[in-house]
């Protein structure tokens, strides 16, 4: 793992995502990348979706880890952000916004069982 040839923490922002919620993720990865070591680079992408389908299951669900089996091949991290309106007026801007952080941080837990080669649930691998 110590030759893996990209490294890091990287977020996409799908377009129609909230421009608040891009903000906030794009801070929080700054912080995680001070605080947390990224010895294979996994992708954070932002949907704009209420839900996304977990492909091995097909249940639609608000965050997905995607792990390959073959740790040459990159993990990514899918989180949906479109409840984040509900969420803002139910609940206020920093509840809402910490909800969608802390999937972020949830199946960030995955990637770091992914790395360290603990059992993840088969359903979640590649």
């Amino acid at each position: 793992m110590a030759d893996y040839p990209r490294t890091g923490l990287r977020i996409r922002c799908e377009q129609g995502v909230h421009p608040e919620v891009k903000r906030a993720c794009l801070e929080f990865a700054k912080w995680l990348r001070k605080e947390f070591e990224f010895p294979i680079r996994v992708v954070v992408y932002l949907k704009k979706d209420y839900q996304i389908k977990n492909k091995f299951t097909n249940e639609l669900v608000s965050a997905t880890f995607c792990a390959p089996f073959d740790k040459r091949e990159e993990p990514y991290i899918r989180i949906a952000t479109g409840d984040y309106r509900e969420l803002l007026e139910e609940n206020g801007q920093d509840d809402a916004l910490a909800a969608i952080l802390g999937s972020i941080a949830h199946e960030m837990g995955h990637y770091y069982q992914w790395i360290d080669d603990l059992d993840l649930d088969r359903a979640k691998r590649f």
